[in-house]
């Protein structure tokens, strides 16, 4: 439960995504009253169906790369004024991003300077979190990843999309906060897993569970080596409920995530164990500029909000597991 949400209205873009559903859950419980925003470009509508008749949650379809003035107000609704705003709506697997370019840079660029300013003209000590991405690093030269490190990133690759307007979402937030004095925070949010995951959504874990449920090897891209850290989502949620609260936080940028590292190959073998599979797994093309290595440094957010992931990653692959089975 957390007290500093009782009673104020928060305003979650990517309602209907993986992450933004658990998240409104625990506000919903914390007794905030909540409007989620979303077109359904890769959210999905059963992420959010047990909220339809929930009283403090109101629901607006709508593409937040629109001015905020054509959809949050409008003559069915008039949006209480807003405290705080979590800005989540992207595509956010290499299939999401790279089926929707466009939606994808414009939802991270325009739709984030779009949201401030109209908090800026609307409300300007409402507060303001972006999730930005792990992928903002690229390639890292450093590892683990820290909050200085400025990444190596293609400007113009496969993945380009979504790594630079991310980065450019951040520099879009960096403005408001500096020049325009709001309460902007920052969060980069590294692989995370969990129920209502979308079983077809082209990242590392709903692929390799696939395979298992539609009794395949699992397929790795390219030779295994190349690791990733996961969070389960309980615990990601946990870390951006405690960004936003914190007090004395504005213009500060966050590490999120379980900085326990797994090779891919590692990767298979233990969701193997956990499906009680006996399949070799086999390699195939590795992805174009694949990151070789992912770890969130998470040292400030351990010190600074108290962020202690809690979920072991065999334990999340069961519940993960049980979810996906629902969804062959």
């Amino acid at each position: 439960m957390h007290s500093f949400y009782q009673g104020k209205t928060i305003l979650v873009t990517g309602a209907a995504g993986f992450i933004a559903s658990h998240l409104i859950d625990q506000l919903l419980e914390s007794g905030a009253n909540v409007v989620g925003v979303d077109n359904f470009l890769t959210g999905r509508k059963e992420n959010i169906e047990h909220l339809k008749t929930h009283e403090h949650f109101h629901f607006i379809e709508a593409d937040v790369i629109d001015y905020p003035d054509s959809y949050l107000s409008t003559t069915d609704y008039q949006l209480p004024t807003i405290n705080c705003l979590f800005h989540l709506a992207s595509p956010a697997s290499p299939v999401g991003y790279q089926a929707h370019p466009v939606e994808t840079y414009m939802v991270n660029a325009f739709a984030t300077h779009q949201l401030l300013q109209y908090l800026l003209i609307n409300n300007p000590q409402a507060r303001f979190l972006f999730t930005s991405t792990s992928e903002i690093y690229g390639d890292p030269l450093e590892h683990p990843q820290k909050e200085t490190y400025w990444g190596n990133v293609n400007p113009n690759g496969p993945r380009s999309m979504y790594d630079e307007a991310k980065r450019l979402g951040e520099t879009i937030c960096g403005v408001h906060a500096r020049d325009f004095g709001m309460d902007v925070r920052i969060v980069r949010i590294f692989n995370t897993y969990g129920p209502r995951m979308d079983l077809r959504d082209g990242r590392v874990l709903p692929g390799f569970f696939l395979n298992v449920l539609e009794q395949k090897p699992i397929e790795i891209h390219g030779d295994g080596t190349q690791t990733r850290s996961f969070c389960y989502v309980s615990d990601l949620v946990e870390g951006l409920l405690q960004m936003m609260e914190k007090g004395d936080f504005a213009g500060e940028t966050v590490n999120l995530g379980n900085p326990s590292e797994i090779t891919m190959n590692e990767l298979a073998l233990l969701v193997n164990e956990v499906a009680d599979v006996h399949q070799t797994p086999t390699h195939i093309t590795p992805r174009p500029e694949d990151p070789k290595q992912r770890k969130p440094d998470i040292t400030k957010a351990q010190t600074m909000l108290g962020f202690k992931p809690i979920v072991g990653l065999k334990e999340g692959l069961q519940s993960t597991l049980e979810y996906f089975k629902t969804q062959v």
